[in-house]
């Protein structure tokens, strides 16, 4: 008997392989530029024996979290050869993802299109434009899924897909991820193993990345999440409800879902809180007051719940740290979270949260 022929196909590409090594550079050079971002003090009366700490993540290049979130999304699709030269890359965002991704599809040379609900905020529009990419805007949130497959499947181009591949893209064990950024900043403070981190989810990443990594490190921190009005990843956890789903958006931009995206670790988090809207937004214009500091109202969903967090511990008497995150600036929003006619039209009430916070850290007993 004869031997079978070897069929062998050698689908190498010199020319590709240039321009992948080359993109890739960009990328990783685009980390060696961009110091750490900051680790802030919330000032709190000293007497209380907690010192509460905000990641300030909106000094990032693109201005928000989402930027470590988009760098990490290039180099996966780059390195797993999904991303081409020539072909569009197509996010479905909320807003800020896109407005990092523009960034580094600029950087790497490759079109950009972001599908986006028409409620996204203006500013974030006019950045992705800035940044070189286009907007494609559905009328609903639940939409932009369906419209980023099929853009894809119309230009073969490469659908990013951040709610499933956040968690995936991240190497939680290290590698200057969030969390060990959070931890060496706060070696040589008084309460440098916190005892709880506050985040807040839209693709779910970020939570999972903190929480994987607090356990590779066997520390005793907890993870909270905290999850706005009209999202349903506080049901689906709640519930252990993978297929949860809601019927309308939330208000909060960057955060919150319609459905239970694959990104988010529900097993990894001890708790989730869910926030009333007006309270993320008294929230975030107490800060401007404290700090001096616009942030977007993700910023106020996490703090507020930090803020809980630190009244039961000053209550049951215990001492310590506890770390939220800045996720963007507040300039993108200054025609909605920091315009009251904006409010109004929306009918939120910020009045009574505003005191709770008023009252709390003039030294009184959290009310809300």
């Amino acid at each position: 008997m004869g031997t079978e022929p070897t069929v062998d196909v050698d689908r190498s590409d010199p020319e590709y392989r240039r321009w992948l090594n080359e993109a890739v550079r960009k990328v990783q050079a685009d980390a060696n530029r961009s110091a750490d971002t900051h680790l802030l003090r919330f000032p709190l009366p000293a007497e209380w024996g907690i010192d509460l700490y905000l990641k300030d993540e909106s000094t990032h290049p693109t201005g928000s979290l989402k930027h470590r979130l988009a760098r990490s999304l290039f180099l996966y699709g780059l390195c797993n050869g999904w991303i081409r030269p020539g072909k569009p890359v197509i996010e479905a965002s909320s807003g800020s993802t896109a407005v990092s991704e523009a960034y580094f599809a600029q950087l790497v040379g490759v079109p950009f299109i972001a599908v986006m609900a028409k409620s996204t905020s203006q500013a974030k529009i006019d950045l992705i434009e800035f940044h070189g990419g286009e907007c494609h805007l559905v009328d609903r949130s639940d939409e932009v899924y369906e419209a980023s497959a099929r853009l894809a499947e119309e230009t073969g181009g490469h659908y990013m897909d951040q709610f499933t591949y956040a968690e995936r893209a991240t190497d939680w064990r290290g590698n200057n991820n969030i969390a060990e950024s959070i931890f060496a900043q706060l070696r040589l403070e008084p309460h440098p193993e916190p005892a709880w981190i506050v985040a807040t989810a839209g693709t779910g990443g970020t939570s999972a990345t903190i929480a994987r990594y607090v356990h590779y490190m066997q520390y005793d921190t907890r993870i909270c999440v905290a999850d706005p009005e009209n999202s349903c990843f506080f049901d689906g956890w709640m519930r252990d409800d993978p297929d949860a789903v809601c019927d309308s958006g939330s208000r909060i931009e960057g955060i919150g879902r319609p459905r239970m995206e694959p990104s988010f670790v529900p097993g990894a988090i001890d708790r989730m809180m869910r926030v009333p809207d007006a309270a993320s937004i008294a929230t975030v214009r107490m800060l401007d007051g404290v700090l001096g500091r616009k942030a977007g109202a993700s910023t106020g969903t996490g703090l507020w719940s930090a803020l809980r967090i630190v009244a039961e511990m000053r209550e049951a008497g215990e001492r310590g740290s506890v770390v939220t995150l800045i996720c963007d600036p507040g300039d993108r929003y200054l025609d909605k979270y920091y315009s009251d006619d904006w409010l109004a039209g929306e009918r939120i009430d910020i009045a009574p949260y505003r005191a709770v916070l008023e009252s709390f850290l003039a030294g009184g007993p959290w009310t809300g």
